[in-house]
């Protein structure tokens, strides 16, 4: 049924989301020759990445699922706002189920990625080697999400017809396929920029794979290969020996000229300011107070307990930002205590309440304070040039990631004292007194104090073996919530996914 696919590539092209009514329009006229006069591997390849905005970008996708699952994040209900009949705390309270709108658009999302970029492949397209290696790498990037979050990968080759269900691969067949994939085309790779995918890309994400097999194969239980451990000190010290990265000013890395300043992306999201973006913008308005500057939507929070986790003088609790700081008085980092105008007079809540945001924060909140529990969190400065369409490049792998990829491997070796250094070095560009000895727990805290909000929290504790647990406003969970519901939606559209167990 190649016209079938050629049809969708087309689709897709010209930016039409819906495939309503598909197999109405069907014809037997447009033959590969033709689509592939009408339509480019570059054009293909610039929707792959496009297509990545939304489930990476928007706060209510990928980014929700990594983070409010998480002892990082709450969005607690206040009053009437952000109660979504519940969407928000079945997340933090691992209560979800198989119609959760998020995670089944989520799912999705991520599995149209994976079956664009395969069109991509298709010689009828004529791409390059370089673009082929590009779209294979941003397939197993996305592979490698649903692997990690649902266990199983629906997958069609090249050439499936499309009315034949996709195949499904186990997590442990799709780790397996993505490993090779990434060895495979890591010397196709281009060098950079960091908005393309790129060979540090590639080696970034074999170590994060590599880290993260024996947790994704055994949740319950992750093991840790020694081969797997090597990969991830081998992938690192190739980013690391190379000299293209160091460790700079941290939230220079999110910032809206993060593609000039940051010496540490490696692989980014292209935002172009005032042009397109994705929603980068929701990392702030998600979590600001409706009198500030932006006037936010008053939702997100740290928690407490995670807030309290770090030392004062560590540059990554928060400092002023140029640019963002003396205009609207916000600070990079968490917001706790009284806020600020960008002139120092004090913000008062719609109450006239004062507007100091608190440690202590409920799932549920009511009354006078309603507007002011939680810390805040500002991961990525502000944009107040470009509207809606930030200029923040939104980062997928840093260096510092991979930094603390080399040292947790490191650690699981037994080599502490290496792994040690390692955290020092970081702690100490941070601002943080040096650790005197380390261990898993510390390990696990340190990964939290440097990467916070930046989806990576679920994962982590899956693999420290601490998603079960409990933290606040949340009680322990049972191991089922160690993967996702597969959509019931998904379900009934291929009878080749089985519902993982306990839902």
């Amino acid at each position: 049924m190649k016209n079938a696919k050629l049809l969708l590539l087309g689709l897709l092209a010209i930016g039409i989301a819906s495939c309503t009514d598909l197999d109405e329009e069907l014809r037997q006229d447009v033959s590969g020759d033709v689509a592939s006069e009408l339509i480019s591997s570059e054009s293909l390849l610039e929707a792959a990445y496009q297509s990545l905005q939304l489930p990476y970008q928007d706060q209510s996708r990928f980014w929700a699922a990594q983070q409010h699952t998480s002892d990082e994040t709450l969005g607690p209900t206040r009053g009437g706002d952000w109660d979504d009949n519940g969407i928000w705390r079945s997340l933090h309270n691992h209560t979800w189920d198989a119609d959760h709108a998020f995670l089944s658009s989520t799912f999705d999302e991520l599995l149209q990625i994976v079956f664009n970029t395969t069109n991509i492949t298709d010689p009828v397209f004529n791409a390059t080697s370089d673009q082929l290696a590009q779209a294979r790498f941003l397939r197993a990037y996305a592979m490698f999400s649903v692997a990690d979050g649902w266990g199983q990968v629906p997958f069609r080759d090249l050439g499936t017809s499309l009315l034949d269900n996709a195949n499904v691969l186990s997590a442990t067949e799709a780790v397996d396929f993505i490993i090779s994939e990434l060895n495979a085309i890591i010397n196709d790779l281009p060098d950079g920029p960091t908005h393309v995918a790129n060979k540090d890309a590639a080696r970034g994400l074999l170590a994060r794979v590599h880290l993260n097999r024996g947790a994704i194969a055994n949740r319950e239980n992750p093991s840790f290969d020694g081969a797997d451990l090597s990969a991830v000190i081998s992938n690192a010290d190739a980013i690391i020996n190379s000299g293209r990265y160091s460790v700079g000013n941290y939230f220079d890395n999110f910032a809206p000229n993060n593609d000039a300043i940051s010496s540490e992306n490696i692989w980014t999201a292209l935002n172009q300011g005032g042009i397109q973006s994705g929603n980068v913008r929701s990392r702030w308005f998600c979590t600001l107070h409706y009198n500030q500057n932006p006037s936010g939507w008053n939702g997100f929070t740290t928690l407490g307990d995670f807030y309290m986790s770090f030392e004062d003088d560590d540059i990554r609790r928060g400092t002023d930002y140029a640019g963002m700081t003396d205009v609207s008085g916000i600070r990079a980092g968490f917001l706790e205590g009284q806020q600020f105008d960008g002139d120092g007079n004090a913000l008062e809540d719609r109450k006239g309440n004062p507007l100091a945001f608190t440690k202590e924060v409920a799932i549920r909140e009511g009354g006078e304070n309603l507007e002011v529990t939680g810390v805040r969190v500002i991961k990525y400065p502000i944009d107040y040039v470009s509207g809606d369409n930030a200029d923040n490049d939104y980062v997928y792998i840093r260096y510092s990631d991979v930094w603390l990829m080399k040292a947790e491997a490191l650690l699981r070796q037994g080599n502490s004292s290496e792994a040690l250094d390692m955290v020092n070095t970081l702690r100490s560009a941070r601002g943080a007194s040096e650790l005197s000895s380390i261990d898993l727990d510390e390990m696990l805290a340190e990964r939290g104090r440097e990467l916070y909000w930046e989806g990576h929290r679920r994962q982590d504790l899956i693999r420290y073996g601490k998603y079960l647990d409990a933290w606040e406003e949340k009680p322990a969970s049972s191991s089922e919530r160690l993967l996702f519901p597969i959509p019931n939606i998904s379900l009934a559209g291929n009878p080749n996914l089985q519902q993982n167990a306990g839902y």
